[in-house]
């Protein structure tokens, strides 16, 4: 069985603060899609309701959902928020990810 990837209370916090004007709160997707500059991409972004299959990932009244195709390549990854200079965003720290570009967005296994 592969385990689901780790969210951090910071990524709660966040998306509990977008959620915290929203009539409907939405759950942050986190899916792994061919392509990029390295093989494999991230997709994430919000949804309003979970497909039947996903893993729901909860914390903070929050809902993080992972597809069961993307769950092998998010094992053991940790999904998190960043406030940059560069920009805010949600960030996945994988360590099944053999290299990186520099956008962060985009690996290989």
């Amino acid at each position: 069985m592969q385990l689901p990837p780790k969210v951090t209370q910071r990524a709660f916090d966040r998306l509990a603060e977008i959620n915290a004007d929203r009539s409907a709160p939405q759950a942050l997707r986190v899916a792994v899609e061919g392509g990029g500059c390295s093989g494999f991409q991230y997709d994430i972004k919000l949804e309003e309701t979970p497909a039947s299959d996903d893993i729901v990932l909860e914390g903070a009244g929050q809902k993080v959902l992972i597809d069961p195709v993307s769950l092998p390549f998010l094992e053991n990854a940790v999904i998190d928020f960043t406030d940059e200079l560069i920009g805010a965003r949600f960030v996945v720290e994988n360590p099944n990810a053999t290299s990186s570009c520099g956008c962060g967005i985009s690996f290989s296994m």
